[in-house]
């Protein structure tokens, strides 16, 4: 059968019903976003190549050229392109931008996943400090509980741990890359076999066995001397401390063997989950450098939820319901079933106006079908 019929692998239509829902979503987060003091821009759909090439693999963008030959790719996600934007903005720091826009990974379907799908977020340029971190913790929790998700669990991290713990036990390039995977695949053999002394051994491995909150980062605490893993901590209790006084803290458990791309991030990283999807559905952190590439220097947090996962979690949990169209139908008398209609429209009743001169069986028929609720079939004035 013809390609013409379907949507390519990793991109799908929208229903009705589950567009509508999505719609209301982002409705209820612009507000959100709104009331927190974050503004929304919009950037293109397509970047140039350089925006995303010292950050995002390439095989991971979509990429094509432009009638000059000049190699451009599909948006990637929003973090970047924000970054671009507020290195070139002169406005009064710190800068506080949202956005709602929908971004292509190739590569990356299934279980949920799509290559297409929407995200909205929030970053907050040219501010540092646990204050930030934690505000934009909390508002992506709010952001999860707005989408009607209420089972979520956000792991939070430090790049700067890690990075301390290197400098501490003093680990080539080499055996810290080989660490990092050994942790995130919880291979405890690759730790076993490093040549480092026993106590750091089991440091390390505590990265794959420790959660929880206030005592996670007690833990490490006593066997920490790097003055960068140290800060790192700290910055992690403030932060609990803060999300604490917010009533999130219940949502929260620290990971400090949660280690995303150091390219990318510099400081807290934080991922949220929710039951019936295999991938989380929030993510984000701290990226001080990502706005040099652009000639500025602006300290940054930020997070991103995927609506697309979000309404994939709450059908699988069985607490979506989609968004009703209209509720009425009017038809028989054209002209007394558009003034019907009209009226109805005026008092914010969603109305449809039959125009193909159905019947009252076929109209009832139709609406029946349709999931319409009232039928109003117009004979001389009355219904």
């Amino acid at each position: 059968m013809a390609n013409k019929y379907y949507t390519p692998d990793g991109f799908t239509d929208q229903l009705p019903g589950v567009c509508a829902f999505k719609r209301e979503l982002e409705t209820r987060l612009r507000n959100l976003f709104m009331l927190n003091g974050y503004e929304e821009i919009e950037t293109p759909g397509i970047e140039y190549l350089d925006v995303y090439k010292n950050f995002v693999a390439e095989e991971n963008l979509y990429k094509f050229t432009d009638t000059k030959g000049r190699l451009l790719c599909t948006r990637f996600d929003g973090t970047i392109p924000a970054a671009r934007f507020a290195a070139g903005s002169s406005e009064a720091l710190p800068l506080r931008l949202s956005y709602i826009e929908n971004m292509f990974r190739m590569g990356q379907v299934g279980g949920g996943k799509q290559a297409g799908f929407t995200q909205a977020g929030i970053e907050l340029l040219g501010a540092t400090g646990s204050a930030s971190d934690a505000e934009v913790i909390a508002i992506a929790i709010k952001s999860a509980l707005e989408t009607g998700i209420t089972d979520l669990q956000v792991s939070v991290g430090q790049i700067g741990f890690f990075a301390g713990l290197v400098r501490q036990m003093g680990l080539s390039e080499d055996d810290a890359a080989e660490v990092k995977d050994a942790i995130a695949n919880m291979n405890s053999v690759i730790i076993e076999n490093l040549d480092i002394s026993d106590e750091d051994k089991k440091t390390l491995l505590m990265l794959t066995e420790t959660s929880g909150t206030y005592d996670a980062i007690d833990s490490f605490m006593p066997r920490v001397t790097d003055e960068g893993a140290i800060k790192a901590l700290e910055n992690l209790k403030e932060i609990l401390d803060i999300l604490d006084g917010y009533g999130f803290l219940k949502y929260v458990t620290v990971d400090l063997g949660l280690m995303e791309d150091a390219r990318y991030y510099t400081g807290v990283v934080f991922k949220g989950y929710t039951y019936e999807v295999g991938f989380p559905i929030i993510g984000g952190g701290r990226y001080d450098n990502i706005s040099k590439t652009f000639g500025a220097d602006l300290s940054a947090v930020g997070f991103s939820i995927s609506l697309t996962l979000a309404i994939t979690a709450l059908m699988r949990q069985d607490k979506f319901t989609p968004v009703a169209g209209a509720q009425v139908i009017v038809g028989g008398d054209f002209a007394i079933a558009a003034a019907t209609a009209e009226t109805l429209r005026s008092e914010g009743t969603a109305a449809v106006l039959d125009t193909t001169g159905m019947t009252e069986d076929e109209l009832n028929e139709y609406a029946e079908k349709k999931g319409i609720a009232t039928v109003m079939y117009m004979n001389g004035g009355e219904a």
